[in-house]
């Protein structure tokens, strides 16, 4: 009978350790993605390998398979010299100003 509390009594607390061990874990808010870098984009999405991403090879992607309208409107605002093709200075994001 003693052995049998004992094995309980042990489970008991490695249980309560690992959900504990859990709950000190950072959690990350909900949506919040890491973004990745314009030259990890462009490798990913870039399959003839011209160093460039195509609309077609942009709206061949996953993400952009969920809504094609909203993958092309924001195509055209990143093509900015409106070549029909991404770069990795295109990609890029603008520093803000400090005002």
């Amino acid at each position: 009978m003693k052995v049998i509390t004992s094995l309980l009594a042990i489970l008991a607390l490695s249980a309560v350790t690992s959900f504990a061990a859990e709950g000190d874990a950072p959690k990350k808010p909900a949506g919040d993605k890491p973004k990745m870098s314009p030259e990890k984009m462009i490798e990913k999405l870039d399959t003839d390998k011209d160093g460039k991403v195509s609309k077609a090879e942009f709206l061949a992607s996953p993400n952009a398979k969920k809504d094609e309208a909203k993958a092309t409107e924001r195509f055209g605002k990143m093509d900015k010299d409106s070549d029909g093709f991404l770069t990795k200075e295109e990609m890029t994001p603008k520093k803000k100003k400090d005002a």
